[in-house]
């Protein structure tokens, strides 16, 4: 498509033009451009210019048309017509004019109507319409109606089609410069819709000369329509003139036959490809297919004279890529297809026909049909010397279609007609000067591309085979072998034998032009395997692989064996650029999925699935061959995992092959025969024996052939046997691999050879759970009861019973910030003895769930042991595997089997110790917290504590586990870098003597807490305690480092909200009281706050006292100090006894306090008791007073 010049390939442009301020013309030009549809711009700087646009001579239609018949027709029509419209002959003239010249003085506005009156005379002469633009120079210039309304006259316009223009002014220039725009529109459409009306009436009126003057009319008649985007029409006289340039053929006389047919060929060509575009870009795409398939169906035959048949395939060509390329740039082509109908009447449409590849594939086909043509004219030339020379000076004539001689003399140009022989040499001439080759690669390779994006992978593959035959002929040998490759992989899978056949040959002589020997051997015992017994009755080319019949697999068996035997070493070489060496062999890889399995492919079955280490069990090696003849294999060579098992299987008949071989050092088995028949089994069974555990696989079959073929097949088994895809479509007999019913079934490649069994005991030993914190030790002991322990490696896993993993990404988890539930340390050796058994170069690997460690030599009844050293982190049951590795000999140190022994535990972590702790206030000694009343009823929150008082904290740590504990210390640490907001008071840190923890039982200890004043947060630390597990009756035999061995278990205390009471009650009473005997009852109320309290109180009555006092009072208690309410109680009943109860209530904060239970009680004696103070009591309560 690109070969047609840019005005037929685009759709037409109105043009107009502007003349006079070039200053303005930039401005105006890029706004018309930017307008949709864009308008196209001539700017002629001045008046003086506007000659241009006059008629040079007159119109040859308009003579012809009023020229009585008969009239003689030069051409159908003109080359330069569509160009010239779009770019030399506007549709409308703006002529601009300043305003001063217009609304100036006399004498110019007498230029501006001189220069009016020569546009007028130009304009009317080709019925091009006028506008007129007045560009205000000033902002002051004033606008004169008369001299307005005389401008419209002296123009002959209506007003509409007179703009002013103001660039100083943006709002109102681009207002402006639209309504320019729509004037040219308007005006434009005016132009060539008339300009269409006055070609179409020469149509309607019949009186035409000549069918030629009506194929050019209905054209221009087009083409002004779509100028008007009127495409309706447009595709009504194109359609038109086609038909009607349809009936000139054969009857015409103008040009000679051959030049004749060519002139009616292009115009078609340029018809068909306006009445395409047409219809693709308006989403007609089956009509488009349809139009096309009837042009190509009129053309078909016209193919003209022989001597220029190759012009007719160049044009069909043509017409096919055009079509396609304009299929695949339509925004509709690939949507919704209509039904297919095949094998139906003419008319229907395939599916194919809807492809742009379709059409490049066919473009491919003519243009290699023109260059057979090509070639036979040139076979067929005499003297193409001068050809060549005369065809230099034929060139394109006035119309479309034709061609002239160009003659020079001097400064004279003559353009001479042109015999048809001459054009014919012209073609020939032509045709020369390009490479057919490139274009038809090109083609196949576009068609190639578009049938592999909609997944159409055979007709795909067949482009791309004429693609890499092309590549072949061009001698571009690599291009071509990667296309035939990808070409034969499909056709393998597809099972088109006859097809694979062809491909094959072509890679075959890749190779021999390429001198590449492995791969003409696989390519030739490929073709040889194929499942072809008969000629298929196609008669059709198959190229350099010849005829696909079983002779031609046999002649290109012999030739395989020929080139790889030894005689071939003896003979002259000959052209080809195959040549072996006498030290080269050339190895075949036959795997799983490679075409070489027609060749050879070997089956291994194992007659048992274990066996034990030492015991020999029968193996069966099954050969089949697919190739015409009978190949003799001189060895075979079978393969193993274990490199002790390969062993070679001579034919005793050509037993002199293996003598001095590297045979020797290995196994080797002589057969009768190793003759491979064709498509017949060859079937060997020996005893084989493994004295190494684990899997034994037969890896590979390797026959030798000759000194310079081994074909090495992967051993399969024949339970998994894969069938060979091309070979199960063919009527023959299917065999199996192996005699026995059951080995077909089950037969595997490989056994499993057991391990010999341990004589090795593994114990584990755990005593109790493990606890959180504390390195629990587990005892690991190998006794050997009948077998030396040599390299042995003991490897130890720890493993989540539940399967959630030993590792935790949580950083805020109560118990420890390790990354890692549970840690295995490290291994320690037994007690007593010297560690020297596990030092840094005999424990290999120790990570945080996996240990390897080496084993010392362990004697026949002798026994090791270690300690595994396991901490936890956090609570979980983890599953502990141990596994021993050892040889039982070390007289083969590299190939001595190894023996292993496993053993399992479960082992559970708890936790060892629950801390907990809570808060007391001082006895009797209560403070008044606002916030602790507002929270009461809205949240659980705790209670904040008050500041500058003493805090009683109590901290107590219970024994959770099923063991008894030591516990040596509770103490209370500070938080690196955070600074202290309390004092903490407590007595000795450590216990002289550990206290023993039985489980279940807790132990309580008790702190002093004071706080700093002006704080809001009460931040205590950590409370840390030491303990370990009670070793119980070993408890006095321990070592000192067992005993020393604490753990350590921290607990962070939270944080607790600090706030200043207003008011503090503080009961006093006597610590007991008598039967009787009156005593006073203090009631002290300290104001801690700047203001004066309120204080309403009330005291109750008790049953068991009689009091002195009010029961309801209102009292005023000063900023700083402190109040006393006393009272007389007489006690009337002895025992536990409540006091009477004290409420009160703090006006201002509408706050009310009572005091507990606990400290509103008092004990009563009937009598006044006599109490015996032992010394080391007074001591203790001398010194826990002084500790507080």
């Amino acid at each position: 498509m690109e070969e047609y010049p840019e005005e037929l390939r685009t759709p037409p442009i109105t043009l107009t033009s502007m003349v006079g301020c070039p200053d303005l013309h930039p401005l105006i030009s890029t706004y018309l451009l930017s307008q949709q549809p864009p308008i196209n711009t001539l700017a002629l700087p001045d008046i003086s210019k506007i000659n241009v646009f006059n008629k040079k001579k007159p119109d040859p239609d308009s003579i012809i048309a009023a020229s009585p018949p008969p009239f003689i027709v030069n051409g159908i029509l003109k080359r330069d017509w569509l160009l010239k419209h779009r770019t030399k002959i506007p549709s409308v003239v703006a002529a601009l004019f300043p305003s001063n010249h217009v609304f100036g003085d006399p004498s110019q506005w007498l230029q501006v109507c001189s220069d009016l009156d020569s546009i007028k005379s130009v304009t009317r002469a080709r019925n091009i319409k006028l506008v007129v633009v007045l560009v205000h120079t000033n902002a002051n210039d004033e606008v004169s109606e008369d001299r307005m309304i005389a401008l419209r006259k002296r123009a002959e316009l209506e007003a509409k089609y007179v703009v002013i223009l103001n660039p100083n002014n943006d709002s109102e220039f681009q207002s402006s410069l639209n309504r320019l725009a729509n004037i040219f529109s308007e005006l434009s459409g005016v132009y060539y819709r008339e300009e269409g009306r006055r070609v179409k009436q020469r149509i309607e009126k019949k009186n035409v000369s000549a069918v030629e003057l009506i194929v050019r009319y209905c054209f221009k008649v087009a083409v002004y329509a779509e100028f008007r985007s009127d495409w309706s029409e447009a595709l009504k006289f194109y359609e038109e003139a086609y038909h009607t340039l349809r009936e000139i053929v054969g009857v015409t006389t103008r040009l000679p036959p051959i030049q004749r047919l060519v002139e009616i060929k292009s115009v078609s060509e340029q018809l068909h490809f306006k009445i395409s575009t047409l219809l693709l870009h308006s989403g007609k795409v089956t009509e488009a297919v349809t139009w096309f398939r009837q042009h190509k169906n009129t053309y078909k035959r016209l193919v003209g004279a022989p001597e220029a048949i190759l012009v007719h395939w160049e044009w069909m060509s043509r017409q096919y890529l055009v079509f396609g390329e304009l299929l695949e740039t339509s925004s509709n082509a690939t949507q919704n297809f209509p039904p297919v109908i095949l094998g139906s009447s003419s008319k229907s449409l395939s599916e194919w026909e809807y492809y742009p590849a379709y059409y490049y594939q066919l473009a491919a086909h003519y243009l290699s049909e023109k260059r057979s043509a090509l070639e036979l004219a040139i076979s067929l030339s005499e003297i193409p010397n001068e050809v060549d020379i005369g065809a230099d000076s034929v060139v394109p004539s006035a119309y479309v279609g034709q061609f002239a001689r160009l003659l020079e003399e001097g400064d004279n140009v003559d353009m001479l007609p042109l015999t048809d022989e001459g054009y014919a040499h012209y073609a020939v001439s032509e045709g020369k000067r390009f490479r057919d080759s490139l274009e038809i690669i090109a083609l196949l390779k576009k068609a190639y591309e578009s049938y592999s994006g909609i997944k159409l992978q055979r007709m795909s593959s067949f482009c791309g085979f004429q693609m890499a035959k092309e590549y072949f002929a061009e001698g571009e040998i690599g291009n071509a072998k990667q296309i035939f490759d990808n070409i034969a992989s499909l056709y393998r899978k597809e099972g088109w034998v006859t097809l694979l056949w062809e491909v094959l040959g072509y890679l075959r002589e890749c190779s021999r032009k390429n001198g590449t020997v492995k791969d003409f051997v696989e390519y030739s015992l490929e073709m040889a395997a194929l499942p072809i017994s008969s000629d298929t009755g196609v008669q059709r080319d198959t190229g350099p692989a010849g005829p696909a019949n079983i002779l031609q697999r046999e002649i290109l068996h012999k030739e395989v064996f020929e080139l790889v035997g030894e005689a071939v070493l003896t003979k002259n070489e000959d052209s080809s650029n195959l040549k072996i060496s006498a030290e080269e062999l050339v190895q075949l890889e036959v795997d799983l999925v490679s075409p070489l399995r027609l060749v050879m492919f070997a089956s291994v079955a194992f007659h048992e699935q274990t066996i034990k280490p030492g015991t020999s069990t029968s193996i069966t090696i099954s050969l089949l061959s697919h190739l015409p003849l009978t190949v003799e294999i001189d060895r075979l060579e079978i393969q193993f995992n274990q490199s002790s098992c390969n062993f070679f299987i001579t034919n005793a008949e050509k037993h002199h092959y293996v003598e001095g071989s590297d045979t020797q050092k290995q196994r080797t088995e002589t057969a009768p025969s190793l003759s491979l028949v064709s498509n017949k089994w060859l079937r060997l069974t020996y005893n084989i024996q493994s004295d190494q555990s684990g899997k034994l696989e037969c890896l590979s079959v390797i026959a030798k052939i000759g000194s310079h073929l081994a074909i090495c097949c992967r051993a399969e088994s024949p339970a998994s046997l894969d069938s060979l895809p091309l070979w199960t479509l063919e009527d023959c007999a299917q065999t199996v691999p192996i005699k026995d019913a059951v080995l077909v079934f089950s037969g595997q490649k490989s056994t499993q050879v057991e391990e010999p069994d341990p004589q090795v005991d593994l114990c584990l030993g755990a005593s109790g759970p493990a606890l959180i914190g504390e390195v629990f030790l587990v005892p690991v002991t190998l006794v050997s009861k009948g077998h030396a322990v040599y390299s042995g490696e003991l490897k130890i896993n720890l493993v989540d019973v539940k399967g959630g993993g030993l590792f935790s990404p949580r950083d805020s988890e109560p118990y420890s910030m390790e990354s890692h539930h549970v840690q295995l340390l490290g291994v320690s050796g037994p007690e007593g003895e010297d560690d020297s058994q596990l030092d840094s170069d005999k424990i290999k690997k120790i990570q945080q769930s996996f240990g390897l460690i080496s084993v010392p030599f362990i004697k026949n009844g002798d026994s090791w042991s270690c300690k595994l050293e396991i901490k936890w982190h956090r609570p979980k049951p983890i599953m502990l595997y141990v596994s021993l590795g050892y040889k039982p000999n070390d007289y083969e140190p590299n190939n001595a089997q190894m023996v292993h022994v496993h053993k399992n535990l479960q082992i559970e972590g708890n936790n060892a110790i629950v801390i907990n702790h809570h808060y007391l206030m001082p006895f009797r000694r209560d403070p008044l917290l606002l916030s602790k009343n507002k929270e009461a009823s809205e949240s659980d929150q705790p209670e904040p504590l008050p500041s500058n008082q003493n805090t009683i904290l109590v901290i107590s740590a219970k024994n959770c586990t099923e063991v008894p504990l030591r516990l040596k210390s509770i103490s209370i640490g500070e938080e690196d870098g955070v600074e202290s907001t309390c004092s903490i008071q407590h007595g000795n840190e450590e216990l002289s003597d550990p206290a023993l923890l039985v489980p279940g039982e807790e132990f309580k200890k008790v702190f002093s807490v004071s706080s700093n004043i002006n704080i809001s947060k009460l931040r205590l630390g950590t409370a840390c305690l030491r303990w370990r597990r009670d070793l119980g009756v070993e408890e006095k035999s321990a070592s000192t480092a067992i005993l020393s061995s604490w753990v350590v278990t921290e607990q962070k205390l939270p944080d607790m909200n600090v706030e200043l009471p207003p008011l503090i009650v503080s009961l006093e009473c006597p610590p007991y009281a008598i039967l009787g005997d009156p005593f006073t009852y203090y009631i002290r109320i300290l104001n801690q706050t700047q203001l004066l309290q309120e204080i309403k109180y009330s005291l109750a009555d008790a049953q068991s006292f009689v009091l002195c006092g009010y029961h309801n009072d209102t009292v005023y208690v000063l900023p700083k100090s402190e109040h006393i309410v006393s009272y007389k109680l007489v006690p009337l009943a002895s025992g536990m006894q409540q006091l009477p109860r004290f409420s009160m209530t703090s006006v201002r904060y509408s706050a009310a306090y009572q005091p507990s239970n606990s400290s509103n009680t008092v004990f009563v004696f009937p009598s006044k008791p006599h109490f015996k103070t032992a010394a080391s009591t007074i001591f203790r309560v001398e010194e826990s007073v002084a500790n507080e």
